[in-house]
């Protein structure tokens, strides 16, 4: 996350976030079976984070930042709509919104594409079980700490946590409340109305919160505590990990 970059630098970078996402879309989309299998564990890990934040899902101040989180940054939703309009998009993109607003677009991509990346080694480890297992906490915690990818995991937690403060930050900013209204009109005639939805559910769910501190600092602590936990060989509590399994085992 630099400020010290050049407009046209964050533009390149967010291109470079958006186009390492979109091959593992096309990679899965090219194999059924692989999708099947990541579609359920985005399912699962989503349950997951719900059954982890049950007490700010409940609390008016943050349910729309969770959901936030939850449903636009990660999750069993298809994003290769909105990656492929910001794609698109991403020369105006620059040209109309604050240097800052295009940085965390491209910090949230890379976010993105690194959780799909990290999904993606999950299920490699998964799928070197033999046997067919439903997919449980149990099962879950062996392949997580399979992956020994630590430093990737924190990275991702950063990641998580830098985007919360950048949105935090800017949501006052009415410069960029003007902008995102400007770019109304533009997103819907050139065909981007996802990307401009993206970001003003962001900027709202942050403007409700009113200030973010709280939220960022519970987010950050419980995910590095069961990272760690993880990593250790220690099962947490199953209240933290367990979420309903739809389909079959990974054989």
């Amino acid at each position: 996350m630099s400020r010290d970059e050049a407009p046209e630098q964050v533009g390149e970078r967010l291109i470079t976030q958006l186009q390492r996402a979109r091959r593992l879309h096309a990679g899965r989309e090219a194999e059924p079976e692989r999708l099947r299998q990541w579609r359920q564990l985005a399912a699962w890990q989503s349950a997951r984070l719900q059954n982890t934040y049950p007490d700010l899902l409940a609390h008016p101040r943050y349910r729309l930042a969770v959901a936030f989180f939850l449903e636009e940054l990660y999750g069993p939703k298809d994003f290769s709509g909105r990656d492929a309009d910001i794609q698109r998009a991403a020369p105006l993109i620059v040209r109309m919104l604050p240097a800052e607003v295009v940085d965390t677009v491209a910090d949230a991509m890379e976010l993105n594409a690194l959780s799909h990346e990290l999904d993606e080694r999950l299920l490699h480890e998964l799928r070197k079980r033999a046997e067919p297992r439903e997919l449980d906490a149990q099962l879950y915690a062996e392949a997580y700490r399979s992956c020994d990818n630590e430093p990737d995991r924190r990275r991702q937690i950063e990641l998580l946590a830098g985007v919360g403060r950048d949105l935090d930050r800017i949501v006052g900013k009415r410069l960029v409340q003007v902008a995102l209204k400007m770019m109304r009109t533009p997103a819907r005639l050139a065909g981007f109305a996802e990307l401009q939805q993206f970001l003003e559910q962001g900027l709202k769910a942050f403007s409700t919160m009113r200030g973010a501190d709280h939220f960022l600092a519970t987010v950050v602590r419980r995910e590095t505590a069961l990272m760690q936990r993880l990593f250790a060989g220690e099962l947490p509590d199953p209240s933290a990990l367990d979420g309903p399994v739809q389909s079959p085992g990974w054989a």
